[in-house]
């Protein structure tokens, strides 16, 4: 039987890991509000604005 090694060997998915913040942060966000969230409101919450900006500022 072959076992993995314990500690330090766990390989990390930095994209996975940051869909799912943005996963719970969605999660939240409709948690607290008092109705559906509207498209507005999820592309505030995801920063959608805020990558186009910066995606547009360095590509000029």
């Amino acid at each position: 039987m072959h076992v993995a090694p314990v500690g330090g060997t766990a390989v990390q998915d930095h994209v996975a890991l940051a869909e799912i913040e943005l996963c719970g942060d969605l999660i939240i966000a409709a948690s607290a509000a008092e109705d559906r969230l509207s498209l507005e409101s999820i592309d505030e919450v995801l920063k959608v604005a805020e990558e186009r900006d910066a995606s547009s500022c360095t590509s000029d």
